[in-house]
């Protein structure tokens, strides 16, 4: 999720726990008061992404360890003890670092599972495991979770006496994930019966939630060293005519067609001619690749270049492709001639980052 909407749920889920407000407008100095609780709810579940500070390192470092220790549940209880902490001393000692740690596991605990529904993954168990988890319900940025929770906080704001309406919004966001469940059990079914179909009965099946609608799903379907895939509207059943003149967003969405049309694309992942495909094994393969092989789940050759870094061979995930658009993170090995070493360089753009 973006990190407003992960803010933003943390103060939801501490105004739902809250202390009602009539029990504090005598506090004491051991009482917390509700506009703090929110307050705390909402810096943590800000602060699982201040690992974007690995970005100063370079991209891949980020990419890699995004999402990890600081979205740890084994870790929760530390990163909570630590923001209570620091809430205390904010305070200038006035209410004990105890009295902010509910909040703040709270704001942790949703951040966790606002993340765990996209198709990136967290380290759940880090620092004992590396490996990742996901249950790829909704995209990064999905306006309707942020609307549920928007209007759960201004209602409760209106009326700050009730926590009945942060308790329905929260149980509005429970409703529209199981919605968004129904929808990937059926991007999971279109994907095994085109899988059947062809006779891939060993096939890795995998749907991601894509931009601009709850509808809108890519199903990978990765067969020996091949992708099948396609890009569905499943609240879709007529097929709509294209317009290449229309504004960006609107091709974009477009490009999400009615299952019924079976646009189905295939992504060679070492490319589709024989004569190159030596080469490109060698650049994958090579040590100098291995960050993001690490970080790429559905790795696809871009394209073989000859560029001033010599030859070069670039690669792309196939998550982060979205239509109209050009692939993100997209990384590569060069080499000045068949004696020099492979080196790895980032592109963007035109440009080349060592």
């Amino acid at each position: 999720m973006d990190p407003i909407t992960h803010a933003l749920s943390g103060a939801l889920l501490a105004r739902a726990a809250a202390a009602p407000p009539s029990s504090q407008r005598h506090p004491e100095q051991t009482d917390l008061p509700l506009r703090l609780q929110v307050t705390a709810g909402f810096i943590a579940a800000a602060f699982p992404d201040v690992d974007l500070v690995l970005r100063l390192i370079d991209t891949l470092t980020y990419l890699n360890w995004h999402q990890g220790p600081t979205h740890s549940l084994i870790l929760l209880p530390l990163w909570a003890w630590l923001l209570a902490w620091l809430f205390s001393g904010f305070s200038r000692g006035r209410y004990a670092w105890k009295l902010f740690y509910r909040s703040a596991c709270l704001g942790l605990a949703i951040h966790i599972a606002g993340d765990l529904i996209t198709s990136y993954g967290l380290m759940l168990f880090a620092p004992f495991s590396i490996e990742r988890f996901s249950l790829p319900l909704a995209f990064v940025i999905d306006p309707w979770f942020s609307l549920i929770i928007i209007a759960g906080l201004v209602v409760s704001w209106r009326y700050p006496q009730q926590r009945i309406p942060s308790i329905a919004a929260l149980a509005g966001l429970c409703g529209y994930g199981i919605f968004l469940w129904t929808l990937h059990q059926q991007a999971v079914k279109i994907a095994i019966r085109h899988a059947n179909a062809y006779a891939m009965p060993h096939a890795q099946i995998n749907v991601l939630p894509q931009p601009l609608s709850p509808f809108h799903w890519k199903i990978i379907i990765r067969h020996d060293e091949n992708y099948q895939l396609a890009l569905v509207n499943l609240g879709q059943t007529i097929n709509q005519q294209r317009d290449p003149t229309a504004w960006l967003l609107s091709r974009m969405a477009a490009a999400y067609r009615p299952v019924a049309e079976n646009d189905w694309q295939i992504h060679p992942q070492l490319g589709d001619d024989p004569t190159t495909m030596a080469l490109v094994r060698e650049a994958w393969l090579h040590p100098a690749l291995e960050p993001f092989r690490a970080f790429a789940a559905f790795p696809v050759l871009e394209r073989i270049e000859i560029s001033e870094q010599g030859l070069c061979v670039w690669f792309y995930d196939l998550r982060f492709k979205f239509p109209e658009l050009p692939p993100s993170f997209r990384y590569g090995v060069c080499r000045q001639d068949s004696y020099s070493d492979w080196k790895m360089f980032r592109q963007r753009g035109l440009f080349y980052i060592d």
